[in-house]
């Protein structure tokens, strides 16, 4: 409720305030009955999901619903919340991948061709200032020459590529020989305007969305796709923030900062264009507001609401009517009436015929079209706000993602509804067991009055004397054991919840189930069955990718590019949700990125390879700011140079010194080797041959005596 759109620059297009609008309000009699008779439709389309949405909100709850009837037979109330378990680990899920690195998964990148900004720029600081005496005759300009490989885009100028730089006008505008496109010589610098245009654009929405506190939105949305089946939020709209403050002298004095903002809004309170299934077929939104009085006086603070005509409305007292499923999320409580106004908030398309009924001034470029986008307020049947759609270009600034896809309706499928059928059979089947506990615990007694005195006293207790009637033959008192069968039951539990596993396709094991037996009882075999198990969630996280992150930063963007006028981050540019690449574990993703770059530190294969990528990737893995622990191209050469320097600074080893070994072996070598085979030198097995004894220095070998 803190949205504004206060960037509609001519108030003609609003409808302006009435002193009295009973009488100045007629007009009205047919726009009113327009959004309300829009809100009963789509309300009426929506009883089918609301009844899905209970069912799944009593199974996680642990209620039973009215449809469940128990016989006298049956005691036990037992509800096993395994719903709650599965729902609650498929929200921890969404919330590690989209929170992977602490922030958004959203990134900007400049289109494939961008238009309106150079993709690269390069100079080389040692390229000769004259050209070769071949191209004598062409024109000398400082962007090249024709034929040199490195066009320069249709039309450019030198005026229009200084334009067209962007962020690095100023830091290239004394620069001589700049050339568009990547340098190719070894010692050309290249700069990158639409990248650095991106870059800035992205850290500028991250930031936007740290203000607006959009995380805790973010998690309430993607707890309502697990549960429900479908998240919403709403934005962006311009907000004036406090950021406290105190002057010297202790006075307060807060800053006041219009910022950009997105929230969350419940499934139960949206009413989307019954036959639309995504947002963009949707025609319209009607978003339904509980308000107090303060509330509701409040929205007089904001632009263009008509603060007579809320007067009016609060004059005519509460309004707010319980719908059907109220009660249930409120788990029945006592109604006391409830002092609350219903406020309808739309958005969508209106007939300009209507518009121009109300004295709403239509724009000249608007003149021509039939309906326009417009944002509509109605209470107790009064106007409480009518404004021309101010964004451009004109869309509904609600974004709607399903956890798994119903590609014939507006509303997703959640984890609730895909196990509540092995959520039933797992209370039937544990109810069992317990009633039948209980029966076979204790002994059925059975007694023979006949035998006994009659007016004792038949209950039980230890130490208990009967009284026998006096030559009454046989046994009086019979304890009969009833048959437990609670195992059979407790089977077909398991069996059930084995099933809940493969409906919803969360397995037990990746919330904490121990017990684990077969393949997952190794390191390795356990790591296979959650990379499995992961198979599921990437189209949940894709949905989330393509319905609501994607959508969400271009709104951002868009906003930034209409209301922020800061030349360095225009650019043709797109939002990318990065969604999907979180599903990768930093440990893995790490893992891999090195090992790509120890086989691309191959000399075959380093000119391929973009390294500063790869060390930007390997930080952002490790959970690192890239920007704070890696260094550029310009830091890169100057860190180079660096290192080279320290090299040559060593100095060399004298004659005669032993010099370090490097490899820590000695100057031996380390390891088995190859085993020598027969025949060859060192095997054991080989003849021995004589050795012959040294001689000492001087002295005669010694001589043979003849023959005897």
């Amino acid at each position: 409720m803190e949205e504004d759109n206060i960037f509609i620059e001519d108030e003609s297009i609003v409808l302006e305030d009435t002193e009295q609008s009973s009488i100045d309000d007629y007009k009205t009699n047919n726009i009113i009955p327009y959004i309300e008779g829009r809100y009963k439709r789509a309300e009426d389309y929506r009883q089918q999901d609301e009844e899905r949405w209970l069912d799944s909100y009593r199974n996680y709850r642990g209620i039973y619903g009215p449809d469940v009837q128990f016989t006298e037979a049956e005691k036990s109330r037992v509800f096993i919340k395994v719903t709650k378990t599965k729902t609650l680990a498929a929200y921890q899920q969404l919330e590690s991948i989209m929170f992977a690195n602490g922030k958004f998964p959203l990134t900007v990148d400049p289109t494939e061709l961008p238009e309106g900004v150079v993709a690269d720029v390069h100079f080389d600081p040692k390229e000769p200032d004259q050209i070769k005496e071949s191209q004598v005759d062409e024109e000398v300009t400082p962007y090249g020459f024709k034929g040199d490989g490195k066009e320069l885009p249709r039309g450019a100028t030198s005026k229009t590529l200084g334009e067209m730089l962007g962020p690095l006008t100023d830091k290239l505008k004394d620069i001589d020989g700049l050339k568009s496109g990547t340098g190719m010589t070894p010692t050309s610098v290249t700069f990158s305007p639409a990248m650095v245009a991106a870059k800035k654009m992205q850290k500028k929405i991250q930031d936007q969305l740290e203000e607006s506190n959009a995380s805790k939105h973010l998690r309430n949305t993607a707890f309502e796709m697990a549960l429900f089946g479908t998240g919403v939020m709403k934005g962006p709209f311009a907000v004036d923030k406090e950021y406290p403050k105190w002057d010297d002298e202790g006075n307060y004095d807060p800053i006041i900062k219009t910022v950009p903002q997105v929230s969350h809004v419940s499934v139960w309170n949206f009413y989307p264009d019954p036959d639309a299934n995504n947002m963009d077929e949707a025609q319209y939104v009607i978003e339904r507001h509980k308000m107090s009085r303060t509330q509701l006086r409040q929205l007089k603070r904001r632009p263009f609401f008509r603060n007579n005509v809320i007067d009016d409305a609060i004059a005519l007292g509460e309004n707010y009517n319980k719908e059907s499923w109220e009660d249930d999320l409120s788990d029945y409580a006592p109604e006391y009436g409830i002092e609350r106004f219903e406020v309808l908030e739309y958005w969508g398309t209106v007939d300009v015929s209507m518009l121009e009924e109300q004295s709403v001034d239509i724009p000249p470029e608007l003149s021509e079209v039939d309906e326009l986008q417009a944002n509509i307020w109605i209470c107790n049947g009064k106007l409480l706000r009518m404004v021309i759609n101010p964004f451009k270009p004109a869309r509904i600034p609600y974004h709607a993602a399903p956890y798994e896809l119903n590609p014939y309706s507006f509303f997703g499928v959640g984890i609730a509804e895909n196990m509540n059928d092995t959520q039933t059979l797992m209370n039937g089947f544990m109810r069992m067991a317990v009633d039948n506990a209980v029966l076979s615990g204790n002994l059925l007694i059975e007694i023979d009055e006949t035998n006994l005195v009659p007016g004792q006293d038949l209950s039980l207790y230890p130490g208990k004397v009967f009284r026998r009637q006096g030559g009454a033959p046989g046994q009086a008192i019979f304890g009969t054991k009833f048959p437990n069968v609670s195992g059979e039951n407790l089977q077909l539990f398991d069996k059930a919840r084995v099933l809940a596993d493969e409906s919803t396709g969360f397995p037990s094991f990746a919330h904490g189930q121990t017990g684990v037996t077969g393949v997952g009882r190794t390191a390795s075999g356990i790591s296979m069955l959650m990379g499995a198990a992961q198979g599921s969630i990437k189209s949940v996280v894709k949905n989330i990718d393509d319905y609501l992150l994607r959508p969400l930063g271009e709104g951002l963007f868009r906003f930034n590019m209409q209301f922020d006028f800061d030349p360095s981050i225009k650019g043709d540019l797109e939002v990318k949700a990065r969604g999907t690449e979180s599903l990768m574990a930093n440990e893995v993703r790490s893992q891999r990125l090195t090992q790509f770059m120890q086989i691309a530190a191959q000399p075959s294969l380093a000119p391929f390879t973009k390294f500063p990528y790869i060390i930007r990737e390997i930080a952002k893995s490790l959970e690192l700011d890239p920007d704070k622990v890696t260094n550029n191209m310009d830091e890169a050469a100057i860190q180079a140079e660096i290192m080279k320097g320290f090299q040559q600074e060593q100095p060399a080893p004298e004659d005669g010194q032993p010099q370090a070994d490097p490899s820590g072996a000695g100057g031996a070598t380390i390891g088995t080797g190859g085993v020598p085979a027969p025949g060859q030198q060192g095997f054991t097995g080989n003849e021995q041959q004589p050795t012959q004894q040294p001689q000492a220095a001087g002295s005669q070998p010694p001589t043979m005596g003849p023959v005897q």
